[in-house]
């Protein structure tokens, strides 16, 4: 691979076997033949077939498919309909929802056809950027977009902004000199790549790259090989679908096994085995997580972002690093005015502005004025009174002009006074830029560059009492200011200027001797700019570390520029603590996961170091959230679990991205983080509320095939009860808003179990020690029913309603883990008090309408019956309580 950056322009020509007067039209046609169109893969659109069938890919659904077509083999064909009933259910809700979400992304998305000026055959001509090859020559001009990757041949006052793809927000002053091999991307000062925007100035360039082979299409192909890990949703229901399969397996086996012992028929033997294996799966689960994602993801729009996909929803709840980066993300991406320093005064625009008697200020209004006047930024649309007004050039000079504007400076005024006769650009060289302007009878040269340079020129200074003599101890203290300013990550500039009687040279000649009037210069002071930090960037920053997730800066600007704003934000680190994309060269991978361990601040990196960034805290274990905007965000977005796009990024960043930012406000990841983890929490609740019914069931069950008795409940019963009468309520618990705590509590860790120690207590041992008595009832009222007067439909229904209420007045209970069911607001969720009166209703209906009396085989229950149904389940509620406040001391402890 040719490295063009490192060639001079002549050989650089030669090496494409092209020249100044570009290609013919007729070698330009082969070469599209050789190398295609100037245009990037287009990325399939998600079908909607392919929304459809990835809301199968579930383990939960797999066994409940598994379940379905075992029970239409054995002809239970009730329990097969029901089971698929709620994998349809599960799969239109998904589908309903993440198409949408996609639907709204592709309306976020504009097309734009670029044009491109080219030469060939000797002349200048305008085509579709798709049609460029490598070879082609093509003209740079402020405004434009660079169409492809090009070697800078000629270039006048060129700057280019490359913030898409290196992340650097300042523009790039371009250069047409040859670069050591080695310069890493973001510091090719003499290259132009493609997509990046061209800010002021002209220039010539060679194309060397198009397509895929540009570095925006390296980083298109960075993000197609990107993996998608699972989410650690996907991954906790992975393992909770891996233990029901173990546990359903070895309860059938043993109810197979002691059935046959005790001579039961094999063949009914089988089909209880399979009631319990129905009894033991919980089949409004599914359903009930993807209501609780859907809301979730309704919740987090609400707050202005789009969740594209339904598991990413939870996921945010998990997370333990976010990875910002900072230009349009904790920063405006807009270059400000922020300090200026004249006349032994220093004052804030801010300050400025509210300062009435500007008179006192005489060298800081001269200082600004310079900087108006020595500008080449434009005011696009200034006076249509139709189209929006946009400023148009290098990002300090429009911070120049829109402060002008703000202070009530009118360039045009100053420039009707004093026109500008000539110019001399700015360059990465010379590094100050001139202008030649045209008093009464005389003329003035107004300057304005970098401090070091402006000084070294200066013999005088401009104060609020006149001109003197600048002495080197002022040289040294302006010095000082400038390079605390650097410090804070500021860009710096001066001004100055020199009166002039005469000219040395005639204004129409081509080449004017600029040293003979650049020296002996008046300097009046020095201007400091910044991009800002976004008005909630800080705040959120600190609710993130408050919610234990530690923030990460990773940015393409350089070392100070990235501590300064790291500082600003709120993030730990000394300036030698920042670790810059030379350093990532030299790391291996095994390095690189022992120094993100330590370090949060990472500047001047590449796409690649964003990605291998990323990699290794997941490695190391973390829950990763990627923030961005650009091209250069791309791959990392795609690698992480959760990539976060603003909604002014890249049509790239969005199609990779988890999350789009509708409102460009970074406070809106925190409410979203939040949202995930009520998300996560209202799974917990709804899983233990599903499975403490399944494995009641269960006990009942199995327990009375191994005593050689009756069942105790019928399959239909169970499945009413985990369909029906669970479902409502269940669905309920996705309306459950945040308790006070939730961005207190530390993040849930990658490999932390979705079933909690203290779910497993009131699952297992509460219900164990709860359903064995519920066991030992059954047993005795079966051997005592004469006494009691009931026969074995009776007791049936009696277990039948019992499961019902203890199951509707539990989720009470459920609504939180730290709170008593005692202090727990229960009129706030309203879908839950309707949920919980239907479904009663419906128990009352399945057992006293001769309908579905018929169907459930059920029977009319007494007073008493009732009476000791609801101590039983006053009973369940003060046992759950117990282990909730036993828990909730202990963390508190």
């Amino acid at each position: 691979m040719i490295n063009f950056h490192n060639l001079s322009p002549e050989v650089a020509l030669a090496e494409s076997k092209s020249s100044y007067q570009g290609l013919s039209a007729a070698e330009a046609k082969k070469r599209q033949v050789k190398f295609g169109l100037n245009s990037l893969p287009a990325a399939k659109p998600i079908g909607r077939l392919r929304i459809f069938l990835t809301q199968f890919k579930s383990p939960l659904v797999y066994i409940l498919l598994g379940a379905a077509i075992i029970s239409i083999l054995v002809k239970e064909y009730i329990d097969a309909e029901v089971i698929l009933t709620a994998v349809l259910i599960n799969t239109i809700i998904g589908y309903i929802q993440e198409n949408k979400a996609n639907n709204s992304l592709e309306q976020l998305k504009k097309v734009v056809e670029y044009k491109a000026l080219v030469i060939r055959d000797g002349r200048e001509q305008e085509l579709d950027s798709i049609n460029l090859v490598p070879g082609d020559i093509i003209v740079l001009r402020a405004g434009q977009k660079v169409p492809a990757d090009a070697r800078i041949l000629s270039c006048v006052d060129l700057q280019i902004n490359e913030a898409s793809l290196t992340g650097e927000s300042l523009a790039i002053f371009k250069t047409n000199q040859a670069m050591s091999a080695g310069t890493v991307l973001a510091d090719r000062k003499n290259m132009a790549y493609s997509a990046t925007e061209v800010l002021s100035g002209t220039g010539q360039a060679l194309v060397v790259a198009i397509g895929a082979n540009t570095e925006i299409g390296q980083i298109a192909q960075m993000v197609a090989a990107a993996k998608e890990a699972p989410t650690p949703l996907q991954e906790r229901l992975a393992k909770l679908s891996r233990l029901f399969g173990i546990i359903v397996g070895v309860i059938s086996v043993m109810i197979v096994v002691v059935g046959w012992l005790q001579g039961r028929n094999f063949f009914d033997i089988f089909i209880t085995a399979i009631a319990v294996a129905v009894a033991s799966i919980p089949e409004g689960l599914i359903v009930a997580v993807t209501v609780i994602l859907v809301l979730g993801m309704k919740q987090i729009l609400k707050r202005k972002a789009l969740t594209r996909k339904l598991v990413a929803a939870e996921t945010l709840g998990s997370i333990t690093v976010i990875c910002s980066d900072k230009t349009g993300t904790l920063t405006e991406g807009n270059m400000r005015l922020a300090h200026m320093v004249a006349g032994g005064q220093e004052i804030s625009l801010a300050e400025f502005k509210l300062t009435a008697e500007k008179k006192d200020f005489l060298a800081i209004v001269r200082n600004l004025e310079i900087g108006l006047l020595c500008n080449n930024a434009i005011i696009e649309n200034a006076k249509s009174g139709l189209l929006p007004e946009k400023m148009i050039g290098q990002p300090t000079e429009v911070a120049l002009l829109a402060a002008g504007l703000d202070l009530g400076l009118e360039r045009e005024k100053l420039l009707s006074q004093e026109p500008r006769l000539a110019e001399l650009p700015f360059n990465s060289d010379n590094k100050f830029m001139v202008t030649l302007h045209q008093k009464a009878d005389s003329y003035v040269i107004y300057e304005k560059g970098a401090p070091e340079f402006i000084l070294a020129k200066s013999k005088f200074v401009f104060s609020n009492n006149g001109v003197r003599e600048l002495s080197q101890s002022e040289k040294d203290l302006l010095l000082s200011q400038y390079e605390n300013f650097t410090s804070q990550g500021l860009r710096v500039i001066a001004t100055a200027y020199r009166d002039l009687d005469k000219l040395p040279w005639s204004l129409e000649d081509e080449h004017k001797d600029w040293k003979r009037i650049d020296n002996d210069l008046v300097f009046v002071g020095l201007i400091a700019f910044k991009d800002p930090l976004r008005a909630e960037a800080r705040g959120a920053i600190l609710e993130c570390r408050q919610a234990g997730i530690r923030p990460i800066l990773i940015t393409g600007d350089h070392k100070l520029t990235a501590h300064a704003i790291a500082l600003e934000v709120g993030l730990d680190g000394k300036s030698e603590d920042v670790i810059t994309g030379d350093v990532l060269e030299q790391t291996d991978d095994s390095g690189l996961q022992r120094l993100v361990r330590k370090h949060n601040i990472f500047a001047r990196v590449s796409p690649g170091h964003k990605l291998r960034i990323v990699e290794a805290l997941k490695h190391n274990g973390e829950v990763v959230a990627m923030t961005g905007d650009g091209l250069n965000d791309s791959p990392a977005l795609k690698a992480a679990d959760i990539g976060v796009c603003l909604g002014s990024g890249t049509d790239v960043a969005k199609e990779t991205s988890d999350l789009v930012l509708l409102d460009n406000n970074f406070q809106v990841i925190v409410s979203a983080i939040k949202e995930g983890r009520i998300i996560f929490w209202n799974i917990r609740k709804s899983i233990t509320y599903l499975i403490s019914d399944c494995f009641s069931e269960v006990v009942l069950v199995a327990g009375s095939i191994f005593f050689g008795l009756p069942l105790a409940i019928l399959p239909t019963q169970i499945l009413w009860i985990n369909i029906v009468n669970d479902g409502f309520p269940n669905f309920s618990l996705a309306f459950e808003r945040s308790e006070n705590n939730v961005m207190n509590q530390k993040p849930i860790g990658r490999h932390e179990p979705l079933i909690s120690r203290e779910m497993k207590i009131i699952i297992i041992w509460l219900g164990l020690f709860r359903d064995s008595l519920l066991l030992l009832a059954f047993i005795y009222l079966y051997y005592h029913s004469e006494a009691w007067g009931w026969d074995l439909k009776y007791l049936r229904t009696f277990f039948f309603a019992l499961l019902g209420v203890k199951s509707l007045t539990a989720i009470f209970s459920l609504r939180s883990f730290s709170l008593s069911i005692f202090r727990i607001d229960h009129g706030h969720n309203r879908y839950l008090l309707g949920a919980f009166f239907f479904s009663l209703i419906l128990l009352i209906l399945a057992i006293y309408l001769p309908l579905f009396q018929g169907i459930l085989q059920t029977k009319a229950l007494g007073v008493n019956a009732w009476l000791l149904i609801l101590l039983a389940a006053f009973i369940n509620i003060l046992m759950m309580e117990s282990v909730k406040y036993f828990f909730n001391h202990k963390r508190h402890a």
